[in-house]
């Protein structure tokens, strides 16, 4: 597979956040098409400059879906995150696709993302993700990656609890020693910085009215999966779940870049 080249560029939740930054309210977006409703909401930390998170762009012909959460601080941690989003609608836009496309693309963008940011800085800057693909035309089957600790979870139709469908990168689950100064769980796999050598890829099946999550840990590490799964599927449109899930994060007490995505296929 050829390695499209990152460019570095303002994501819309981005340049929405220029415009907020000060009051720290989530940027929200909707979209729907035949097959899915989708909706996204994305808030700055409350200690940022800046949001250093990205996601995929809606598009009514999407199939993919992307969240990065930038690691490192500042900009180029922004500039890693929205690279890496960027990169993945390049590389994964043939179809249909297999789980050995998806780790390729993940790793060319790892390879990519590190000679751009080489170029900039001597610092080290990264990013982590989740994301989901389609791999059949009835939006029944998909392909889950992700590596560090971005997470994926399913709620199914009339359920109680939200089914995590990742397991974190975190040196704690990986049962590693994280660097001096360092957290057992933060992300010990990262994409572009060259810690990442087998991104993680798992085929589920997504049923009529069953809900796919993406979000940074911004938002899942304040929210349970109980709470998770009744906030993605109360009766409100998709971007107003969407916005309750940053909000309930925010009044539990997170200060990060917290971005959730819902999928929700159309009965």
């Amino acid at each position: 597979m050829s390695t499209p080249t990152p460019r570095a560029f303002a994501t819309p939740i981005d340049r929405a956040h220029r415009a907020a930054r000060r009051s720290h309210a989530p940027v929200v977006r909707a979209l729907s098409s035949t097959a899915l409703d989708v909706a996204l909401a994305s808030a700055p930390g409350t200690r940022h400059a800046r949001n250093e998170d990205a996601a995929s762009p809606l598009d009514t012909q999407g199939r993919l879906f992307v969240v990065a959460d930038g690691v490192g601080g500042g900009a180029l941690a922004a500039e890693a995150s929205a690279a890496l989003v960027d990169h993945l609608h390049i590389a994964l836009r043939p179809h249909p696709l297999q789980a050995d496309d998806v780790r390729s693309a993940i790793l060319d963008g790892d390879r990519a993302i590190r000679r751009s940011l080489a170029e900039r800085t001597d610092a080290s800057c990264a990013a982590t993700l989740a994301l989901c693909v389609a791999t059949d035309d009835a939006f029944a089957q998909w392909l889950i990656a992700w590596v560090g600790d971005c997470r994926a979870y399913r709620v199914r139709r009339n359920s109680a609890t939200a089914e995590l469908l990742t397991a974190d990168d975190t040196y704690r689950r990986l049962n590693e020693t994280p660097p001096r100064g360092g957290s057992l769980d933060d992300p010990a796999r990262m994409v572009g910085n060259g810690a990442v050598d087998a991104p993680n890829v798992r085929a589920v099946d997504m049923a009529p009215a069953d809900v796919l999550v993406l979000c940074s840990d911004g938002a899942h590490r304040h929210v349970s999966c109980d709470e998770l799964g009744l906030l993605a599927t109360a009766g409100a449109p998709l971007a107003s779940r969407c916005e309750r899930i940053v909000d309930h994060a925010r009044h539990a007490g997170s200060h990060d870049d917290a971005t959730v995505l819902l999928i929700e296929r159309r009965v």
